[in-house]
């Protein structure tokens, strides 16, 4: 081809890579395990290197300056993104809830601790129009602070200070979220193809919110939370109240809470319907390159000021839509209200009947008056009785609704941070509040190597150690940071009562650890952990290996009144590939469960290989049974799992209800039993792999080091005091 000639044609064979997301090398087999979710965020995607420690980086950081920069933003109206009446307080307040908003309290994951809402899905979402324009007027503040702030910090912090720009006494404020640097793949947003599909998609019966799917917690695919023109885009406040009662409970809010942030996120700002979507470019993530990552502009008229289209509702609130008042309540009780059209074609409410002098102004002419309006979701906080009982309350004493918005608020935009101990920064509140599970300090002066030897004479199984530590520590994801053995609540209800941790068993070990803790001077939790230790490397022993477990102490007790039973519910577990476990036939498969489980506490594919293993060979399945326990060692820390699954002397044969025979493939005699678990090991590819390390003769080893590496793993996946 000549070099000076056009490039008309394209040659009919890829060179190189898969370099686009149109294919995987796996997408011929949908129905494998995702593994890919064990291995995200790997330090090889930060640009930083492996010792960069942002909670280092924000040591240096002028918190002062920061803030005062912030508040500037809010009134220096950029041409290119002109700010709605001269101030961007309803666009960073938007920009943090949405960012917030995704969290949803049944698997933890979603929210803003990540900066995600930088990547797809979530900078595309139809709920998130313009928040793209949002992080770009934020980005010379981010320029100028460089690593010292993460983006997911800014942005959080950028909605606190818009409310207090506004005139919002804040409940305080806290740093320490760290940016991942590409998509989540582990979240599961929905299984609709295409955006706003209907409800009906995400439940039994779309007039029982309660039938939602789980973990979803969204209505549609593409919303943050509810429709704000009704149920499937129908108005009907009372079906709506329904669902926002629904969708805020599963966001971790009461209905004191959720009325204050409707309320109070509907006190500035405004929505965006002043046109038609058709005319809109396409998403940030679907944008061509010359539009720079910037999406959803008009590209046939004005994208900005007054003409903008986000949610297609157009109009504010409230007469004074930038500053915090009790504009809201007076603008929706003191008047009657009829459902009207948007310009864009939405839904909206507007008042029957108002005096003009009651009427915001224009965004860009203050001359001009514009009809205030209420979405669906508004309406539902009159006319349900619960809400407008909350609202009556809040009416009636403005500095309780301030107070509460400012907690609820706190709450939205710090919920996913975990405990106390990873918030950062001077703004931090000193009450400690029970969404935080809270936990006392620890102690760490006691003899641990007399603990150790008692636990050791106890009288307690290698099982009974292993379970019960493990059992208290699995608890812990790390995608919201709740859970695990710090605080002991597996001694507390609901824990102590969950099926999943045997609760005979649980009570007759806690009863011979427990005094031990006492006559010690240690925290319950600690002498859970402990136990755990000496658990494993008895088992090493009977092996022929000595072995040291790693043991930090300092955990501390929780008590009843530190933990918020009812929000626990979601930690319980169904399920537990580790301990071969299922509380019920499930239509998702077990082995993908015990992957949930896996990315939740924060293990590789070669982590979760290798604990499966050596819990076979230890005999510490739920109840005893003996599926996977392929040895006659059982309680001995050994390869043995890894050397008889990979094996080709033996042949496996499935009996039902999920579970199959290891037989003798000369004789045909029946050796062990398996579960679906066991054998994905043998299966998959990939986990194969990783089995055949520890079944080779040179295995044993490596498997030891890296089997006590990751129980470690998980036995201080929460101990932020740790890593701080």
């Amino acid at each position: 081809m000549d070099g000076n000639a056009p490039m008309t044609g394209k040659c009919p064979v890829m060179h190189g890579g898969q370099t686009s997301n149109g294919n995987s090398v796996t997408s011929w087999w949908p129905n494998a395990l995702n593994l890919d979710i064990l291995h995200q965020h790997d330090t090889k995607v930060q640009p930083f290197g492996p010792t960069f420690n942002y909670r280092e980086e924000l040591k240096k950081l002028d918190v002062e300056a920061l803030k005062q920069d912030l508040r500037d933003l809010m009134k220096d109206s950029q041409d290119w993104w002109p700010a709605d009446w001269g101030s961007y307080v309803g666009m960073f307040a938007r920009v943090a809830w949405h960012a917030a908003g995704s969290y949803r309290l049944a698997d933890g994951r979603g929210g803003g601790g990540t900066g995600n809402q930088r990547f797809a899905p979530l900078n595309s979402w139809p709920d998130n129009v313009n928040t793209d324009k949002g992080r770009r007027l934020l980005w010379p503040i981010k320029k100028k602070y460089g690593n010292k702030i993460s983006w997911a910090d800014l942005m959080i912090l950028s909605g606190t200070i818009a409310y207090e720009v506004a005139g919002l006494k804040t409940f305080g404020f806290a740093f320490g979220r760290e940016d991942i640097w590409h998509p989540e793949k582990d979240v599961y947003w929905g299984a609709e193809k295409e955006w706003l599909a209907p409800s009906d998609n995400r439940y039994d019966d779309v007039t029982k919110p309660s039938t939602m799917e789980n973990p979803l917690a969204a209505v549609q695919m593409g919303l943050i939370y509810v429709n704000p023109e009704g149920v499937n885009g129908q108005p009907d406040p009372m079906a709506t109240a329904a669902q926002v009662r629904e969708t805020f409970a599963r966001m971790a809010m009461d209905d004191e809470e959720t009325a204050a942030l409707t309320a109070g996120g509907h006190t500035i700002g405004k929505c965006h319907g002043n046109g038609d979507a058709a005319n809109l470019s396409a998403d940030p993530e679907a944008a061509d390159v010359e539009y720079q990552g910037i999406g959803w502009m008009n590209t046939k008229g004005r994208s900005v000021g007054r003409d903008q289209v986000v949610s297609g509702i157009e109009g504010a609130w409230t007469k004074n839509p930038t500053q915090w008042d009790m504009g809201w309540f007076d603008m929706l009780f003191g008047h009657e209200w009829e459902l009207k059209k948007s310009p864009a074609g939405a839904w909206q409410w507007e008042p029957v009947d108002i005096k003009e002098e009651d009427m915001p102004v224009d965004v860009e002419d203050p001359s001009i008056r514009r009809m205030p309006i209420m979405t669906d979701a508004d309406m539902a906080m009159k006319v349900d009785p619960a809400y407008n009982a909350i609202c009556q309350k809040f009416m009636a004493d403005p500095e309780y609704f301030a107070d509460t918005f400012a907690r609820a608020w706190f709450k939205l935009t710090h919920r996913d941070m975990g405990p106390k101990a990873r918030f950062f920064g001077p703004d931090v509140p000193q009450e400690d509040l029970i969404w935080m599970d809270p936990i006392p300090e620890g102690t760490t002066g006691y003899d641990v190597a007399g603990l150790k030897a008692a636990i050791a004479a106890s009288g307690l199984t290698v099982a009974d150690m292993v379970n019960t530590a493990w059992d208290s520590a699995r608890t812990y994801r790390g995608s919201d940071m709740r859970g695990g053995a710090n605080g002991a609540r597996i001694r507390l209800a609901p824990q102590k009562d969950w099926e999943g941790n045997e609760p005979e068993r649980l009570a007759r070990v806690l009863s011979v650890l427990e005094p031990l803790a006492e006559q010690f001077g240690a925290s319950v939790a600690d002498t859970i952990v402990l136990a755990g230790s000496v658990g494993v490397e008895m088992a090493a022993k009977a092996a022929g290996h000595d072995i040291e477990v790693p043991f930090a102490p300092g955990r501390g007790d929780a008590t009843a009144e530190q933990t918020d039973e009812d929000s626990f519910e979601p930690l319980e577990p169904i399920h537990d590939g580790y301990r071969n476990w299922l509380k019920k036939d499930y239509i998702v498969s077990a082995e993908e469960m015990m992957l949930d489980r896996t990315q939740l506490l924060g293990l590789t594919a070669h982590e979760m290989t290798v604990l499966v293993g050596g819990m076979r060979a230890m005999g510490t399945n739920y109840g005893g049974t003996k599926h996977g326990v392929f040895t006659d060692r059982e309680g001995a820390l050994t390869t043995d799992f890894f050397v008889n699954l990979t094996d080709m002397a033996n042949t496996w044969h499935p009996i039902g209800d999920g579970t199959y025979e290891i037989r003798d493939r000369q004789t045909g005699e029946t050796k062990w039993t398996a579960s679906r678990v066991d054998l994905v090991f043998g299966s998959n590819s990939v986990l194969r792999a990783y089995a055949e390390v520890y079944a080779q003769d040179d295995g044993t080893e490596p498997f030891l080091k890296a089997f006590v590496d990751a129980w470690t793993k998980v036995m201080n996946a929460d101990r932020f005091d740790l890593k701080a």
